[in-house]
């Protein structure tokens, strides 16, 4: 009896996990127009930095070097080119208005409470002078 009632249970909880509703799914993530223009502009910026470093050690000629860079520079700027041209064309975000600032509540100067403070120190120190 026991077994029956654990496999109807187990029957119902794989049931519902199986069971998962349209509605009850996440919304995927927008897929951002840049995702790939950024990931190659990271890939271009990670081989300049490594031709550099192999320059430095030695292992690649000023020459080298110099047409290494100058190629990956117009890479990235044809890939800098091309996020401009697609900012060019989305349309602009709706900007929310910016919420008021609250004002405080009391108005007390800042500098009241060291006021406070600096002349309950005196009268203190002055009393300390007078008991000696």
């Amino acid at each position: 009896m026991t077994i029956a009632i654990a496999s109807i249970l187990a029957i119902i909880v794989l049931g519902f996990i199986v069971m998962v509703r349209e509605k009850d799914l996440p919304e995927p993530e927008p897929v951002s127009p840049f995702a790939h223009l950024d990931e190659r502009k990271a890939a271009i910026y990670d081989s300049l930095r490594d031709a550099q470093f192999e320059f430095r050690v030695g292992k690649l000629s000023e020459d080298d070097y110099q047409q290494t860079k100058k190629q990956l520079q117009k890479e990235l700027a044809i890939v800098m080119a091309e996020v401009d041209r697609i900012k060019g064309t989305l349309p602009a975000p709706a900007v929310e208005p910016k919420p008021k600032k609250a004002r405080p509540l009391n108005r007390v100067p800042i500098h009241a409470p060291v006021a406070a403070r600096n002349s309950s120190r005196r009268s203190s120190s002055a009393a300390n002078a007078a008991s000696r």
